[in-house]
């Protein structure tokens, strides 16, 4: 039941308060415009290949809830627009209905989504907490899923009352995950951004760095505690790494990158592509739109940034998402 009541505050708190902080560092990148562009700009093409699937654009919409009734319906919804405009989508994370089989209901996708990049979405620090490559399969299995995300939020867990703060020897576990998961895995940061020292550790198929400048879970969490708790979720509530920052040193490796901390517009997804992501990934704003207007207010949201982006393709001369790549000063 914690997990549950805990899951509907989130939902809420992001929904209704002032939940983002810090700086995204997409003000320190310019575009470079291109006067003459030499293109067409009805043959755009911003369709990309990621972890197996064909995405029609570079964009995935995060896993943000699930494991409570009526979190079905925002899943069910979003992931239906996922699926009309051919995008990736995840799911919140699955630890409710690992422990609870009787929510997994609320999770599922599939008959209104059947060929979308589907992420199934656990905590990686759970690995501590006896979870293993069992889990993993079956928070995989539980949704048809396509890759697996273990998330990491030591920030939100160490502001978090009832936060598992047990984060030691995970790079390891991780790996062996991945090196006995027979579907792609991702981790993915929560809001304070993955640098280059931890990426290089783990031996994964894809790294979500979501840092710094979009929904801040130390801040979420400071209206959840009180005391202590709720002082420190606002002091830390910018720490971490910017996503500019985070998507610049991990572009250095060989792993698909997914660009996420702060994407509002179609020019910050131009910017982290032309950084190095391969795609971005983006949460808080669909929510909200979901939240005003359903799906129609998610389809609008996906449909102007969708039009931003390929303006801005069009103005840095780039046919391809591929073509986008180092456009760039700053």
């Amino acid at each position: 039941m914690k997990i549950k009541s805990r899951k509907l505050e989130h939902l809420s708190i992001c929904i209704e308060k002032d939940v983002e902080a810090g700086n995204t560092g997409f003000d320190r990148v310019q575009l470079i415009h291109k006067a003459l562009p030499e293109i067409d700009f009805d043959k755009i093409d911003m369709s990309i290949n990621f972890l197996g699937k064909k995405l029609e654009y570079p964009i995935i919409i995060e896993g943000m809830t699930g494991g409570v009734t009526g979190t079905e319906k925002i899943n069910k919804d979003i992931a239906q627009v996922a699926e009309e405009f051919g995008i990736g989508f995840g799911i919140g994370s699955q630890r409710a209905a690992i422990e609870d089989s009787d929510v997994e209901y609320t999770y599922k996708v599939r008959d209104v989504a059947p060929s979308i990049l589907l992420i199934a979405n656990l905590g990686a620090v759970q690995l501590n907490y006896g979870y293993g490559i069992k889990e993993c399969n079956l928070a995989i299995k539980m949704i048809d899923a396509d890759a697996l995300a273990l998330h990491l939020n030591p920030l939100q867990e160490v502001i978090q009352p009832e936060g598992n703060k047990n984060f030691s020897n995970l790079a390891k576990k991780i790996n062996f995950i991945k090196k006995n998961l027979k579907k792609p895995l991702i981790v993915k940061c929560d809001g304070s951004g993955i640098s280059y020292e931890i990426a290089k550790k783990l031996k994964v198929d894809a790294i979500d760095v979501s840092g710094t400048g979009g929904t801040s879970w130390s801040l979420v969490e400071s209206f959840r505690g009180d005391g202590n708790n709720r002082k420190c979720g606002k002091i830390f509530a910018d720490w971490g790494i910017s996503t500019v920052d985070s998507i610049k040193e991990i572009s250095k490796l060989n792993v698909k990158i997914i660009g996420s901390g702060g994407i509002r517009t179609g020019i910050d997804t131009a910017k982290s592509i032309a950084l190095g992501a391969d795609c971005v990934g983006i949460a808080l704003p669909i929510l909200r739109s979901w939240a005003k207007n359903g799906k129609n207010g998610v389809r609008e949201y996906i449909e102007q940034l969708v039009m931003e982006l390929k303006i801005a393709m069009f103005l840095t001369g780039s046919k391809t998402v591929k073509e986008l790549r180092g456009k760039i000063r700053g």
